[in-house]
C-alpha cells in the first residue's frame, strides 16, 4: 500500500472520533486503532493468498440512541401497558426533573389534579430548562420517569384522567 495513502488514512482517523479503520486493497490490509494515546497505533497484516472460505454471518450489534445506551434499552418501569387517560409526551431528547430544584418539592404528585397550561415538570436540553405542560385539565394517574432520567421524544411522562 501506497506510504501516502497510509499517512491520509492516519489524518482521517485523527480528525474523526472513530476508534479504528481497516482497509484491504487485494491482498493487502492495513488497520489502523486509536492507541491509549492521542497518536494512531498501525497494524499491518497481509491477507491470505487463498480467498478465505464465507464465514457465517456474524451477530451485528444494534445501534442504540444516546437515552437507550444509557438505560440499556429497557422499557420504562411498568412496562409498554400505559392507564387510560390522556398522555402528555416529551417534545424533546433531554433530562427529566420532576422540581424546580433538588431541595424543592415536584410539581406534581399522583392524584393531584392540574389545569390546562400548569407546569407538570421540567427538561433539561443544552443547558435549557423547558417547562413540560398539561395540555388538558384532569388528575394525574400517573407519572412514568423519575427525576433525574433520560427522556426520548415523544416518550410518555404523564397520564392524567
Amino acid at each position: 500500500m501506497d506510504l501516502r495513502k497510509l499517512k491520509k488514512l492516519i489524518e482521517l482517523l485523527e480528525e474523526s472520533n472513530l476508534a479504528e479503520i481497516e482497509i484491504k486493497e487485494g491482498e493487502e490490509s492495513v488497520r489502523l486503532s486509536r492507541g491509549s494515546s492521542a497518536a494512531p497505533v498501525m497494524y499491518a497484516a497481509p491477507a491470505a493468498a487463498a480467498p478465505a472460505a464465507p464465514r457465517a454471518a456474524e451477530p451485528v450489534m444494534p445501534m442504540l440512541s444516546p437515552v437507550d445506551g444509557a438505560t440499556g434499552g429497557r422499557e420504562p418501569a411498568g412496562g409498554s401497558a400505559l392507564p387510560p387517560g390522556h398522555v402528555v409526551k416529551s417534545p424533546m431528547v433531554g433530562t427529566f426533573y420532576a422540581s424546580p430544584s433538588p431541595d424543592k418539592p415536584a410539581f406534581v404528585a399522583v392524584g393531584q389534579s392540574v389545569k390546562a397550561g400548569e407546569t407538570l415538570g421540567i427538561i433539561e436540553a443544552m443547558k435549557m430548562f423547558n417547562p413540560i405542560e398539561a395540555d388538558t385539565s384532569g388528575t394525574i394517574v400517573a407519572i412514568l420517569c423519575e427525576s433525574g432520567q433520560p427522556v426520548e421524544f415523544d416518550q410518555p411522562l404523564f397520564v392524567i384522567g
